[in-house]
């Protein structure tokens, strides 16, 4: 008999911890999208295109609560974390701000070659931060 009247208190126990958003932060697939971004802004055949991609690598980096997070651009990594510099281990936080540095000098350019230039250099630091 007790049995029966304790599950309607478990069933609301479990349907609270279900509602409850469960974000599992993945630092790995962070940085990996934002090397893809930071591959596809090297490769933009538009200055347009260039900076988009800037953006999302920012994005993915620095997370919402970052200094250089722009909401009116996409977040490629919504849902993989808080950003990959917040959810990165010390070691890879170097190369990853790095990252971000070149990625806003790319933002800042107004020559597409060198903008490009600045967003293949973001990529191998990255790339560097993944390994």
């Amino acid at each position: 008999m007790h049995r029966i009247a304790a599950l309607p208190f478990a069933a609301a126990g479990l349907l609270m911890l279900a509602m409850q958003p469960v974000l599992a932060a993945d630092a790995a697939k962070e940085i990996a999208t934002a090397g893809a971004h930071a591959g596809m802004a090297a490769a933009a055949g538009d200055m347009k295109m260039v900076q988009a991609h800037l953006h999302h690598v920012l994005n993915c980096l620095e997370g919402p609560t970052g200094m250089d997070y722009d909401a009116a651009q996409a977040n490629p990594c919504k849902d993989q974390g808080l950003g990959a510099i917040p959810d990165s281990d010390a070691a890879a936080k170097t190369p990853l701000e790095s990252a971000v540095t070149l990625a806003k000098s790319g933002l800042a350019e107004t020559d597409m070659a060198k903008a490009k230039e600045h967003a293949a250099e973001a990529q191998a630091a990255i790339k560097k931060a993944g390994m």
